[in-house]
């Protein structure tokens, strides 16, 4: 069997996550986020990155060398040491009106704090890349670096679609290896 190391990535409140959690069950493959190797671990969360060499050999320590698995979160300002490995990509677009719903609804499930209104307002702002860190302008010449293949999906469309049009993406390039 061939090998199936799918990155699935896209803007907060996009669905990659969720995207991803989905996806690995449907294959019965590991799911991990970016989120757990980039932040340590922290009460409350996300507040102390962990430095680029450490991310890199955890991951390399717990999933990175098998052969199949599903990767959620982004990569593109420190994962080039990855993108080798990669099988396909699946950039998840979603409009920032609904992504901002879906990040507001999550923070006030977790506990809204002043954090939370810096995070919306960062977030808010990946359509037009003016702000630090992950955004769209990024995301798209990150994108351009891959040598595997990019879908791109709707990240407004059920989570069930999206899990078989990644479903029927994988089956096509299984046929075309064998």
């Amino acid at each position: 069997m061939p090998t199936r190391r799918i990155h699935i990535m896209g803007a907060s409140g996009a669905g990659v996550t969720t995207l991803g959690r989905a996806l690995a069950d449907a294959l019965g493959l590991p799911h991990h986020d970016t989120d757990d190797y980039y932040w340590q671990p922290t009460d409350p969360p996300y507040r102390d990155m962990r430095a680029i060499p450490d991310r890199l050999r955890l991951m390399h320590e717990l999933f990175l060398p098998r052969p199949s698995w599903v990767l959620s979160g982004s990569l593109d300002s420190w994962g080039d040491p990855i993108l080798g490995l990669l099988d396909l990509a699946v950039f998840l677009l979603t409009p920032t009106e609904i992504r901002l719903a879906r990040l507001r609804d999550r923070e006030q499930r977790r506990g809204w704090d002043d954090e939370t209104n810096d995070f919306l307002e960062w977030a808010s702002h990946y359509d037009d890349g003016t702000r630090e860190g992950r955004s769209l302008p990024r995301h798209e010449a990150w994108l351009k670096t891959l040598r595997c293949p990019v879908l791109r999906l709707d990240g407004t469309h059920p989570v069930a679609v999206l899990v078989d049009q990644i479903v029927a993406a994988t089956t096509r390039q299984d046929r075309a290896i064998n």
